[in-house]
């Protein structure tokens, strides 16, 4: 009977950990962009004949 490989279960649980946390991450980013809309091209915009 072969023995299992805990080195390669430990890495998959590492692996789905982070993948987990960067959606977290990604989604909170999302909605703290979507409450604070911010339109960088009317500030940055330059006058016309001034």
């Amino acid at each position: 009977m072969a023995k299992p490989n805990y080195s390669f279960e430990k890495r998959q649980r590492e692996i789905a950990k982070k993948k987990k946390q960067d959606a977290k991450a990604a989604k909170k980013q999302a909605a703290k962009d979507a409450a604070n809309p911010t339109s960088e091209d009317s500030e940055t915009a330059p006058s016309d004949g001034e």
